[in-house]
């Protein structure tokens, strides 16, 4: 029978399967010979030991289109980066980071800016239309209000999907509005550090309707961008990398050389000042790191 990994806990898998029920599943031994671990979000085989019970054993794991690291999760259609206009205040920075390492995996990432209903929205409005010229697809909701609920579940349809973003954010509030019965946990937001006490501890593949999955990730407060090399950074800033080659030195950084074309549009207001400033920051960053 065929099915999905929804959940791995232990050396447990839990597997949505066909006939629409969950089965408890170990991973055969043939799989620790190979040195192949099956990931949340495999496709697989399955053989039934007790129906009753819903037991049984992962037989084989069907090819992956894709596999991510952090989290660790395979066949990702794409992301869901979720930021707080407001309480807390959107990280830019961390966020370009995000977008970055999923440039470099290959996943399509939709940014989802929440609580929109608060006033801080108005103060940030301009900085995250700016991500649309970017080139990404955005949404503004109020999971709290239900606004723009309905047009994310849109993009959701049919496909499996990775929710991350910061603690704090409503990540797990955004999915009580898109399934409310999956009775996801909702941390309170500590008024010292004014971020969420996070309570999603382990990956879950949430299955919301026929062929639609959704995970909830474990928050984050930084992200190390470290398997790239500082000159291949202007290669995962997409409205950056159309003017690879273009300028008058072909080798171009667009950092301090002269004759750059990607500094004359940040100029001219066609790319992002913030987006830009990250980009510096972290090539920086990257260029600090390759010296030791």
């Amino acid at each position: 029978m065929n099915g999905k990994i929804v959940k791995g806990i232990g050396g447990f898998y839990y597997v949505h399967a066909e006939d629409g029920r969950e089965y408890e599943c170990r991973a055969k031994g043939i799989f620790r010979n190979k040195k192949i671990k099956p990931l949340v979000g495999d496709n697989v085989k399955i053989e039934v030991l007790d129906e009753m019970n819903n037991l049984g054993n992962i037989a084989e794991i069907l090819p992956r289109f894709n596999s991510l690291i952090r989290p660790a999760v395979a066949n990702v259609n794409q992301t869901v980066i979720i930021f707080a206009v407001s309480d807390p205040e959107p990280n830019f920075n961390l966020l370009d980071r995000f977008l970055v390492s999923m440039e470099q995996a290959e996943v399509d990432t939709v940014i989802c800016f929440n609580k929109i209903d608060l006033a801080g929205f108005e103060k940030y409005k301009e900085a995250c239309a700016s991500y649309e010229k970017s080139g990404y697809k955005v949404i503004y909701i109020s999971a709290g209000n239900d606004i723009g609920v309905e047009a994310l579940n849109d993009i959701l349809q049919g496909r499996t999907t990775v929710f991350a973003g910061p603690s704090g954010v409503g990540k797990s509030s955004t999915l009580n509005a898109i399934k409310p019965d999956t009775m996801a946990k909702t941390g309170d937001i500590s008024e010292k550090i004014r971020r969420g006490k996070h309570t999603t501890r382990h990956s879950e593949l949430i299955c919301i309707r026929e062929d639609t999955y959704i995970m909830d990730t474990p928050g984050f407060s930084s992200l190390y961008i470290d398997s790239i090399e500082c000159d291949e950074l202007k290669e995962f800033f997409p409205e950056i990398a159309v003017y690879t080659g273009k300028c008058r030195f072909h080798m171009c950084n667009h950092i301090s050389e002269p004759g750059c074309l990607v500094k004359e549009a940040v100029e001219k207001g066609e790319i992002s000042k913030i987006r830009y400033d990250n980009y510096v920051m972290l090539y920086n960053d990257l260029r600090e790191k390759r010296k030791w």
